[in-house]
């Protein structure tokens, strides 16, 4: 069974796992690698290989200890390029491709965000139970036939967004960057709505925003909207 955990979620870090029971896998590793392995009782020999997603600090902090320490990194070439990575460890990968780590099949996708080179991951075990991992991204450009778990962002409210750059607390510009670069809340419940939840049973919230965000409404709007367990990271 499907089992996800979340270590630091949101601009100043992201680092999460997912696991199967038999190969667990990294989710982007946006903290130091001493960090990391303090938050993972130094047992970082179970990581099967880390998922990175673009190349924004919050996402991809730790990859060069990480990849120095022995573990497999899987991320597009515009992320190495920007890191300026380069060795036997750091895996390219595109959009629409598929590759296998361990027991789960995992398919990367394109994701909307001002990185060039950002993905996100499908990912399905070998007892066929699928995986969604989604963040930074202003809408999902692609629709999935079976979730069981999701973990998406669920970056900002429509409404506080346009409530803080209206009295002044944020920017216009910054307003109209998070607008097209992560997802808010009325989104995603449109892409809930848009795909096959009839197996999912459990949704995670990523990457809320400190100042944009309202996390019991978000919990409550989407437990409402799709009656699925949900929890915010």
């Amino acid at each position: 069974m499907i089992s996800f955990r979340s270590y630091a979620s949101g601009s100043t870090g992201n680092l999460y796992t997912v696991s199967d029971g038999k190969t667990t896998i990294m989710l982007d590793c946006g903290l130091s690698w001493k960090k990391v392995q303090q938050l993972l009782n130094f047992k970082t020999s179970e990581i099967a290989a880390i998922l990175c997603g673009h190349f924004h600090g919050d996402h991809s902090k730790g990859l060069a200890h990480a990849a120095r320490a022995g573990v497999d990194i899987y991320a597009s070439h515009d992320t190495y390029a920007a890191l300026n990575l380069t060795g036997h460890r750091f895996n390219d990968i595109t959009e629409n491709q598929q590759f296998t780590i361990g027991t789960w099949k995992i398919l990367a996708f394109k994701t909307i965000h001002d990185a060039e080179g950002s993905l996100g991951f499908y990912m399905v075990n070998s007892e066929n139970e699928a995986f969604l991992y989604l963040t930074d991204s202003g809408y999902s450009p692609v629709r999935f036939e079976k979730l069981n778990v999701i973990a998406v962002e669920c970056n900002f409210v429509d409404d506080i967004l346009i409530e803080n750059v209206m009295n002044g607390s944020l920017p216009a510009v910054v307003g109209r960057r998070i607008r097209r670069n992560h997802m808010s809340l009325q989104t995603l419940i449109g892409l809930l709505k848009a795909n096959d939840l009839s197996q999912c049973r459990h949704v995670y919230l990523l990457h809320l925003s400190s100042g944009n965000s309202d996390e019991a409404r978000m919990i409550r709007e989407v437990q409402e909207t799709v009656g699925i367990p949900t929890s915010a990271c």
